[in-house]
C-alpha cells in the first residue's frame, strides 16, 4: 500500500480500478493537520495489513479557491463513486459567502444517511469526568435543518426550513436499531423536541415507536433533547445507543466526544446504501499544521471503522488493540497529555509508530477491541413505499411583509378576500395577533396570515391564484405561500401559538 501517492499519478489512479472489487479506497489527504495526520494513519494501517488500494483525490480548500464552489471537482467524484468508500482527512473551508460545506455536500450527494459516532472513555489514561462511559452516537445526515434552505423575507425576519421526512426517519432509525442488534446493545434512545415542534420531530417520534416494535429485544426510550442532552452529560453510563435527528445528533455527538476525554480521539462513519465515508470528527486545527503535534487517533480509529465495513475486521481488531496499549502504556500525544498519566508526550509520527511497535499487542486494564464486538455488516434496506393519502387543500397561510398593525393588516386582507376562503389568524413569528392578540406581543414586519374555506368540500389551486390576484391588486405584499392540507382527514399543519 502506497501511504504517499501523488495526487497527479494518473496512471496509478487508472489501474487501481483493476484491483479487485472491495480494496479501492478514494483517501482525501485535506488541509492543515489532515497531510499530517493521514499519513500517520495509513501508515498504521499498512504496517497492521490492511488490504487497501489507494486512490488520491483532492478536495477543500485549493479547489474551492480555484473557483469551484462545491470544494470538488469533477473527476474527484468520479473516483470517489468508482471507489465508494471514501476515508478523508479534515479539510479548510475559506472564510466568506458562497462556500457550502463538502462534508454536507458528499453526505447527501452519495446518500450516507447514517453518521455513527462511538464515544468510549479510556479512563484512567484519558482523563475524563465519565470512566465508564461506552456509547454510540447515531445521527441522521441528510435532512433537518442541515437541508440549508434559508430565505430573507422581510427587512428583518430570515427563515430556515426544517425538512423532515418519514423515509428519512424510516431508515435512520431502522439503522440504530440494527445497529444495536449487530454489536450486542442493549437499548436504543431518541432524543427529539416534539412538545414544541409537533409535526416534524413529532414524526420522527411516531417512527421510533413504530420501528422499535419491530426489535422487541431491545429497549427503547425516548427524551426530550435539552432534558436527554443533559442528562448524557451527567450520566453517559445510562445510555447505550442515542439515535436522533440531524442537529441534534451534530451538537450531541460533539459533547458526547468531549465528555469522553477529548474530541480528538472520536472517529465518525458516514454511511449509506451506495458507500461510506470515514473522518475523525475534529477540524484542520491549521494553527498546529506542520508542527508534528496532531493527534491521529481518531482518523486512525476511523481508518479502524472503514477496515470492518471492508470486511477485514481482524485488522481492525488488531489496529485498535495496538493503539489501547499505546494509550494504556502512557504514550500520548500533546493534547491528551497529563503529567500524572502519561509517560511520555509524541509528536504525530512518532506516535503512530509507538501504535506500529504494539502491534499483535493487546491492552491489560484497558478492555481489548475482541471484547467490544467488532462492527457487523448492516444491510441497509429502502424503506418500504407507502400508499399516497387522501390530500384535500383546506386553506393556505400567506406570509406578508408589512409595518402595518395586526388590525390594520386584517382589515386591509379582509377587505380583498373572496369566496371560498375566509381570514382567520394572524401570526407573528408563530404568536397569534389576531383576533384578540395581546399588546404585549413585539412584532417584526413578517406576518403569517391563514385563509381557511369556509366550507367542504375544499378548495383548489384556482381559487389559490385567485385570491393572490385580489390580493396583488390591493397592493399586499405577500412573500411566501403554504397551502393547508388534510390527509386522510388530519390536518397537516399546525396551529399558531396562542390559537
Amino acid at each position: 500500500m502506497n501511504v504517499q501517492p501523488k495526487l497527479d499519478d494518473v496512471a496509478r489512479l487508472a489501474r487501481s480500478f483493476d484491483h479487485p472489487a472491495g480494496t479501492a479506497v478514494a483517501v482525501a489527504y485535506g488541509n492543515g493537520i489532515g497531510p499530517e495526520i493521514m499519513s500517520a494513519s495509513l501508515t498504521v494501517l499498512e504496517a497492521a495489513g490492511a488490504d487497501l488500494d489507494i486512490v488520491p483525490i483532492e478536495v477543500g480548500e485549493r479547489i474551492y479557491r480555484s473557483g469551484v464552489t462545491s470544494g470538488i471537482t469533477s473527476e474527484s467524484w468520479d473516483r470517489l463513486r468508482r471507489c465508494k468508500v471514501f476515508y478523508k482527512a479534515p479539510i479548510s473551508t475559506p472564510q466568506g459567502g458562497g462556500f457550502k460545506s463538502l462534508n454536507v455536500t458528499i453526505r447527501k450527494s452519495l446518500g450516507l444517511f447514517a453518521n455513527v459516532r462511538p464515544c468510549v472513555s479510556y479512563a484512567p489514561f484519558v482523563e475524563t469526568k465519565h470512566p465508564k462511559m461506552d456509547l454510540v452516537i447515531i445521527r441522521e445526515n441528510e435532512e433537518d435543518l442541515y437541508a440549508g434552505i434559508e430565505h430573507r423575507q422581510t427587512d428583518d425576519v430570515y427563515q430556515c426550513l426544517k425538512l423532515i421526512t418519514r423515509p428519512g426517519c424510516e431508515r435512520i432509525v431502522r439503522y440504530a436499531f440494527d445497529y444495536a442488534r449487530a454489536h450486542d446493545r442493549h437499548k436504543v434512545t431518541c432524543f427529539t423536541k416534539d412538545n414544541i415542534m409537533k409535526m416534524t420531530d413529532g414524526l420522527f417520534h411516531k417512527v421510533f415507536e413504530e420501528v422499535a416494535a419491530d426489535y422487541p429485544e431491545i429497549w427503547n426510550e425516548h427524551h426530550i433533547i435539552d432534558i436527554g442532552a443533559a442528562r448524557l452529560a451527567d450520566r453517559p453510563e445510562d445510555f447505550d445507543v442515542v439515535v436522533l435527528p440531524n442537529l441534534y445528533g451534530d451538537v450531541v455527538s460533539d459533547i458526547a466526544a468531549q465528555i469522553s476525554g477529548s474530541v480528538g480521539l472520536a472517529p465518525s462513519a458516514n454511511v449509506g446504501e451506495h458507500g461510506a465515508m470515514f473522518e475523525a470528527i475534529h477540524g484542520s486545527a491549521p494553527d498546529i499544521a506542520g508542527k508534528d503535534l496532531a493527534n491521529p487517533s481518531g482518523l486512525l480509529l476511523a481508518g479502524a471503522m472503514m477496515l470492518d465495513h471492508m470486511g477485514q475486521p481482524d485488522v481492525a481488531r488488531t489496529v485498535r488493540n495496538a493503539w489501547l496499549k499505546t494509550i494504556e502504556d502512557g504514550i500520548h500525544t500533546a493534547d491528551i497529555y497529563n503529567k500524572e498519566t502519561s509517560r511520555l508526550a509524541l509528536g504525530t509520527q512518532d506516535f503512530a509508530q509507538a501504535v506500529i511497535d504494539r502491534l499483535g499487542t493487546e491492552p491489560v486494564k484497558l478492555a481489548p477491541a475482541s471484547s467490544r464486538v467488532d462492527a457487523k455488516p448492516i444491510r441497509v434496506v429502502p424503506p418500504a413505499k407507502r400508499p399516497p393519502a387522501k390530500k384535500d387543500l383546506v386553506g393556505i397561510d400567506i406570509f406578508v411583509h408589512s409595518r402595518q398593525t395586526p388590525d390594520e393588516l386584517a382589515e386591509a386582507l379582509r377587505a380583498a378576500t373572496q369566496e371560498p376562503f375566509s381570514l382567520t389568524m394572524i401570526t407573528n413569528r408563530g404568536v397569534k395577533v389576531w383576533p384578540n392578540g395581546l399588546p404585549e406581543t413585539f412584532c417584526t414586519d413578517h406576518w403569517r396570515c391563514r385563509f381557511l374555506a369556509k366550507s367542504s368540500p375544499a378548495a383548489g389551486n384556482d381559487d389559490v391564484l385567485t385570491l393572490l390576484r385580489y390580493l396583488t391588486d390591493a397592493n399586499i405584499d405577500y412573500i411566501k405561500t403554504e397551502h393547508l392540507f388534510n390527509f386522510d382527514g388530519e390536518p397537516g399543519y399546525s396551529l399558531g401559538q396562542g390559537q
